[in-house]
């Protein structure tokens, strides 16, 4: 195969599975191919320097745009579901309600805050949020090749896109499925469109989007990226998928969800803040490396 996937970072499974898919993609063609891809903590970092990054969400809970009151409350949220959101000893339908919970009541707070959309790029950009490293190549090798990347995320997509247009990388072959604000005519966030997708509920608000994977049919090998086993499902609705090499992004309670995580994903990348493994799978399906 190639080096990367001797990286200390690695850890997988089964490696002669990783190698038939792997040949098997190589063999359709990189027009057969596209990216699906989860956001915070996926594309983007968890940590540098030792601190975490922010999430879409983060970004607005920690910006100038909210109160002081506003932060207590969302800090109290995290800290009361963001425990159970990644307790691998709770059945996933014991979370669905919880994680709903939380963002409505989330959404609900910020809604209240009455943010104007002129101003979400300025959150932007005096946050920390951070693409990983290696994130230049990923976007434009994908554009350059016309391989369709599909951002599934249950963050805000409009906070998600300012985040890639600002690091220049929002290509026309990105598309973005997320929790969008609903503006008024003055430009004031009145609530959020739609159906409200959270971490849990991936493989509904793929099916929904059914459209988007009719158009891409002739596209039936995926390349998946995720850090949360939610995000597992985010391929449901592709249709007559031939191939699926899933990479999982491990940041955080490693020795805890490490088996789960390996039971679940092909390629397990344990704390690695960079997106080395997925460029170098990248380069291998289009022929480049």
């Amino acid at each position: 195969m190639f080096a990367e996937l001797s990286n200390p970072s690695v850890c997988m499974k089964n490696p002669q599975r990783v190698q038939e898919i792997l040949e098997s993609m190589v063999k359709a063609g990189s027009n057969t191919v596209q990216v699906i891809s989860d956001f915070d903590m996926t594309l983007t970092r968890f940590a540098y320097n030792g601190k975490r990054c922010p999430t879409c969400h983060n970004i607005l809970d920690n910006s100038r745009l909210i109160s002081n009151d506003c932060k207590e409350e969302l800090k109290e949220l995290l800290d009361t579901y963001y425990p159970i959101e990644i307790d691998c000893s709770r059945p996933v339908d014991e979370k669905l309600p919880l994680m709903v919970e939380w963002w409505t009541r989330a959404h609900e707070i910020l809604v209240h805050q009455e943010i104007k959309k002129d101003q979400l790029a300025v959150a932007v950009r005096e946050s920390d949020a951070m693409l990983r490293d290696g994130y230049q190549l990923f976007f434009n090798h994908l554009h350059e090749h016309s391989i369709p990347l599909l951002i599934f995320s249950a963050g805000i997509g409009d906070i998600l896109e300012e985040v890639i247009r600002q690091a220049g990388v929002f290509h026309s072959n990105v598309k973005v499925f997320s929790n969008y604000m609903d503006f008024d005519e003055s430009g004031v966030l009145r609530a959020f469109k739609g159906e409200l997708i959270h971490i849990y509920n991936k493989r509904e608000g793929a099916l929904l989007n059914t459209g988007h994977f009719q158009e891409l049919r002739t596209r039936p090998n995926v390349l998946l990226l995720g850090d949360s086993l939610g995000d597992l499902n985010m391929a449901d609705g592709v249709q007559d998928m031939e191939n699926i090499l899933k990479i999982g992004f491990l940041n955080d309670k490693v020795e805890e969800r490490k088996q789960s995580y390996l039971d679940s994903y092909d390629i397990v990348l344990v704390k690695d803040e960079t997106l080395e493994v997925p460029n170098a799978v990248m380069l291998y399906l289009t022929g480049n490396k």
